[in-house]
């Protein structure tokens, strides 16, 4: 399935859309001014133990506490706390752990207060970001990740992923990592390293062996709560996690990303470099590739499915609950068939529609009832394989006798919500309006005063397309009577996203031209 990445950089962030098949596949907005992503590495201080939940709260310089259970400490965790405290008060001086010694594991059924004490200062990993009114999840087992392995320290175990559907593959990349593993390192390797040759695997090792040094860098003579290592931009880590040669696109609108992203790709995949394309068109880039329309269409409470069936989407405090609606597809002769048709397409867009918004938690699915067993086994299966493309973990049920279907998913980050209600364009939710024959009149009257303020810069008017074709078409336009009138060429450029009675104007650099 051929795969594009849009990215639309703005002053407040990177938004990227994942469109697989031309569909909008996820959707994922990083602030510039985001402090916390999963992965990232902290040296916290522990504020407070509960032992009643069994679990810790941690100052990583969240307005928040972080929350740190016990059954996420790791077996290795007194290891953990000797290595950063000898780090931190200069008794260690190496990032290599192979002269280290261990010390006694934890038991998986013990206290938290009998393991930790409070003010201790604690080296921790962002397991789920903050979401709601909870604190960023923490985890004591570090791992950094890259395209073809992951590493752990504190560990000595080998692994391969059991997607790579080869055993003899599996046997060889099993035998690769035991030979280049340093000691008290452990490594998970991925389903991008099939195929892979020793080189490209030791490199990476290397890269991420680096990382782990940056730590220990960071960590020495340091004061908790402090950042030690950040996770990828939101950019990056997409690319190394979905990055194959599915891809066909990769576009972005933004001169410099574009010029990191080609670096990047030319590190992990120099074979790729080529698919990345930078946009200048004048449409926003969402707009020019139907991403804006399918956002639109993808989110609020309904979603309408080619066939005419749709879904209804609600969330309450403890899961979600998705409804499943035929529509005007019921009219047609075998049922059963009908109904089996009706349900397999929604599983594919519920599938879809879980990956676009990011739900996690529990979800439970009512299809339309089904009689036959037959069809209730295709149904499971088939909701299965429309989840594999998930890369969170998850777990589905089959079909309960009430003809529901329950889904956990792992919840890492908040949900996407995205409103697509529009404020009504004539009275501005006032339920009084301003009289749409003169709207060429009000922009008029601004053009006079930019035209005062501003009598040489270059000048953009941005409105809706119905005005911008109402502006610019037939002879003489209303645009060209302006050009006389003002000696000056004014550029008019439609967006879907506007109002209709909404417009605004910009300066050569496109900075808008406040009035």
């Amino acid at each position: 399935m051929d795969k594009e990445l849009i990215i639309n950089a703005t002053e407040n962030g990177v938004e990227l859309a994942l469109m697989e098949g031309g569909k909008l596949a996820e959707l994922h907005h990083q602030e510039t001014n985001s402090n916390f992503a999963v992965g990232d590495i902290f040296i916290g201080k522990i504020r407070k133990l509960m032992p009643g939940l069994n679990a810790a709260f941690v100052d990583i310089g969240h307005r928040k506490d972080a929350f740190l259970h016990y059954t996420d400490l790791g077996p290795k965790l007194r290891s953990l706390i000797k290595w950063s405290n000898g780090v931190i008060n200069g008794s260690i001086n190496t990032h290599r752990l192979d002269n280290f010694k261990y010390e006694d594991e934890i038991i998986k059924t013990g206290k938290i207060d009998q393991v930790l004490s409070k003010r201790w200062p604690l080296l921790i990993q962002i397991l789920k970001e903050p979401i709601s009114t909870k604190g960023p999840r923490l985890s004591c087992e570090l791992t950094l990740p890259g395209r073809y392995m992951v590493i752990s320290p504190f560990s000595d175990s080998v692994s391969v992923s059991k997607k790579i559907a080869s055993s003899e593959e599996r046997k060889r990349l099993h035998t690769l990592a035991e030979s280049i593993k340093p000691k008290n390192f452990g490594l998970i390797i991925r389903t991008a390293a099939e195929g892979k040759k020793v080189q490209e695997l030791h490199e990476e090792l290397m890269h991420l062996i680096g990382k782990w040094e940056e730590v220990f860098k960071q960590l020495k003579g340091c004061t908790p709560p402090a950042k030690l290592l950040s996770e990828l931009d939101k950019t990056g880590s997409v690319l190394r996690d979905l990055l194959s040669d599915s891809f066909g696109k990769i576009v972005v609108n933004n001169k410099e990303l574009y010029a990191d992203i080609k670096a990047y790709l030319q590190n992990i995949s120099p074979d790729q470099v080529n698919i990345v394309q930078h946009y200048t068109g004048s449409k926003p880039v969402f707009e020019a590739f139907g991403v804006t329309k399918q956002v639109k269409a993808s989110f609020g409470k309904t979603a309408t499915m080619s066939s005419g069936a749709y879904l209804i989407i609600e969330k309450t405090e403890a899961m979600h609950v998705i409804d499943v609606n035929s529509g005007h597809k019921m009219t047609s002769g075998d049922v059963e068939q009908t109904i089996l048709a009706v349900n397999l397409e929604a599983a594919e867009e519920i599938a879809r529609q879980i990956r676009l918004r990011d739900i996690g938690g529990l979800i439970v699915i009512d299809f339309i009832d089904m009689k036959n067993l037959e069809h209730k086994r295709q149904l499971s299966k088939a909701m299965e394989d429309f989840m594999r493309k998930d890369r969170s973990q998850h777990t589905i049920l089959p079909l309960s006798k009430f003809g529901l279907m329950q889904i956990t998913r792992e919840r890492a980050r908040p949900e996407v919500v995205i409103n697509t209600a529009e404020m009504c364009p004539t009275c501005s939710g006032t339920g009084n309006i301003t009289p749409s024959i003169l709207l060429t009149d009000d922009i008029e009257r601004d053009l006079e005063s930019i035209m005062q303020s501003r009598p040489k810069s270059p000048l953009i008017l941005r409105t809706h397309p119905y005005v911008e074709a109402f502006l610019t078409r037939g002879f003489p336009s209303r645009r060209a009577k302006w050009s006389l009138k003002f000696n000056r060429w004014i550029k008019v450029l439609p967006d879907a996203d506007f109002h209709l009675s909404e417009y605004r104007f910009f300066d050569g650099n496109e900075d808008e031209i406040r009035l």
